[in-house]
C-alpha cells in the first residue's frame, strides 16, 4: 500500500481523493477548527497540529511514496493581497519545501511531490514565484511538471487550480503518463508561457503530463441542491427582490430568460463590487445559470458568501448555499462529518481541494509512476 505525507491538510480532502488505497502516514495543519474536522473524520493518530514551520524530519515517519501540499493560497489569489511567496501564508511553501531537502539528504525524499494553488501563481511576482518553484523541484532532484485543472469537469463547480507534480529524478517515468508536448485540456496559454520562460537548466527537468479526461459525467448544480438545508434559512421575498435590484441589465435579463422556461431552474451568484455608468463604485448580485456553481471562497477577506437562486416561472426564492451543497461542490461524500458552525464548514470547503481530481490523479499519474517503478524493482531483482 502506497504511503503519503499531507501538508497544510485541512479536513483531509486529498487524502479522501487518494481513498483507502493509501496509507496515510503523517498530516499536518495549524487552524484548530480544521484540525478538530480532520481528527473527527480520519482520527488523530498521524495528525500533527501545528504550524509547518515548526514541524520536524523526525515527525516525519519514514520514507513516503507522495508528499502532498495544498499551501496556502491568500498571497496569490485575486481575492488576496498578491505578495506571492513573500507573503506570510503563501511563503510557508519554504518551509515545506526545506523539510523535502531534509529528506533528500536523509535519502528517504519522496517518490512523488505534489503542491497544488490557485491559477495565480503563474503570475505572481510577473512569474517569478512559479519560477521558484519550478528551480526548486529541480534543485531537489525532481523531474515535473504543471497543470491547471478545472474542477467542472468533475464537480458542478467552476474551479481553476494548479497542480505540479514532481517524480524523484532517479525513477522511471512510464510513456504512458507523458505526453510529446502541452495538452489543451491541462496546458493553456499562460501556463505554456510561463514554462517556456523559465531557464534551460530548469526545463530539462520538465515533463508534460499525459491526463486523459475523466470517463464520468460530473452531476449538475441542481443534482446536489438539498431540498430542506438545515444549515442556511430561505430569504424573505424582500430580501429575494433586493438581489434581483442589485443586478445590472445584463443580470436580470439572464433571470427573465430562465423564468421564460418550463421547469425548475438553479442559479448562483456572488456579490461584487464594479463601477456604473459614470465611474462610482457599486455592489451587484451577478447571476449564473450554467448548471456550475462559481469558485467557492472562504469567507474571510470581504469575499461574499455565494448564494442559490431558484427559479420556477415567476417564483423566485433564494439563499445561501448550505455547507453539505459545499462539501458536495468539492466532492465529499455526505458521509464526510462537516463542522457545526456554517461558517466553519464554508471555509473549510472554500480552501479545499476538489476530491475527485485527486483520484483522477492518483488513477493516472501517480499509481502508474509507483507501479512502474515496483515492477522495475521486482524485474532487477529476479536478473540478480
Amino acid at each position: 500500500m502506497p504511503s503519503f505525507y499531507e501538508f497544510f491538510a485541512g479536513g483531509g480532502m486529498a487524502r479522501a481523493g487518494l481513498g483507502p488505497e493509501w496509507q496515510c502516514a503523517f498530516a499536518n495543519d495549524f487552524d484548530e477548527a480544521k484540525a478538530d474536522v480532520y481528527r473527527t473524520n480520519w482520527g488523530s493518530d498521524d495528525f500533527h497540529h501545528g504550524d509547518v514551520r515548526k514541524v520536524m524530519p523526525a515527525h516525519l515517519p519514514g520514507e513516503a511514496d507522495l508528499a502532498w501540499a495544498s499551501f496556502p493560497c491568500q498571497d496569490l489569489s485575486l481575492a488576496g493581497t498578491y505578495k506571492g511567496l513573500d507573503g506570510d501564508r503563501s511563503g510557508t511553501f519554504w518551509p515545506f519545501w526545506k523539510l523535502m531537502r531534509t529528506l533528500v539528504r536523509q535519502e528517504r525524499a519522496p517518490k512523488l511531490i505534489v503542491v497544488e494553488n490557485v491559477y495565480g501563481v503563474l503570475t505572481a511576482n510577473n512569474g517569478a514565484d512559479f519560477a521558484a518553484i519550478a528551480a526548486a523541484f529541480c534543485d531537489g532532484g525532481y523531474q515535473f511538471g504543471a497543470m491547471i485543472i478545472d474542477a467542472r469537469h468533475f464537480v458542478p463547480q467552476s474551479r481553476p487550480r494548479f497542480f505540479l507534480v514532481g517524480v524523484r529524478s532517479d525513477l522511471s517515468v512510464p510513456q504512458e503518463v507523458v505526453a510529446k508536448g502541452p495538452q489543451p485540456k491541462w496546458h493553456p496559454s499562460r501556463l505554456i508561457a510561463a514554462q517556456e520562460s523559465l531557464p534551460s537548466r530548469v526545463k530539462r527537468q520538465w515533463l508534460w503530463w499525459k491526463l486523459p479526461a475523466s470517463r464520468c459525467r460530473p452531476p449538475t448544480l441542481s443534482e446536489i441542491v438539498e431540498s430542506n438545508p438545515t444549515s442556511v434559512a430561505w430569504h424573505t421575498a424582500a430580501e429575494t427582490r433586493a438581489l434581483v435590484e442589485m443586478m445590472s441589465n445584463l443580470h436580470r435579463e439572464k433571470l427573465a430568460a430562465v423564468q421564460k422556461l418550463p421547469g425548475i431552474h438553479v442559479g448562483t451568484i456572488y456579490k461584487r463590487t464594479r463601477k456604473d455608468a459614470v465611474g462610482n463604485k457599486v455592489q451587484r448580485a451577478e447571476v449564473r445559470f450554467d448548471k456550475i456553481a462559481g469558485c467557492l471562497r472562504t469567507p474571510g477577506g470581504g469575499s461574499s458568501l455565494q448564494t442559490l437562486m431558484i427559479v420556477a416561472g415567476k417564483t423566485v426564492r433564494s439563499r445561501l448555499i448550505s455547507a453539505r451543497e459545499a462539501a458536495r461542490l468539492m466532492g465529499l461524500p455526505d458521509s464526510y462529518r462537516l463542522p457545526a458552525n456554517y461558517r466553519d464548514a464554508y471555509q473549510l470547503a472554500g480552501d479545499g481541494v476538489v476530491v475527485p481530481v485527486v483520484s483522477h490523479l492518483a488513477q493516472h499519474i501517480f499509481s502508474p509512476i509507483l507501479k512502474a517503478n515496483v515492477n522495475l524493482m521486482l524485474a532487477l531483482e529476479a536478473a540478480v
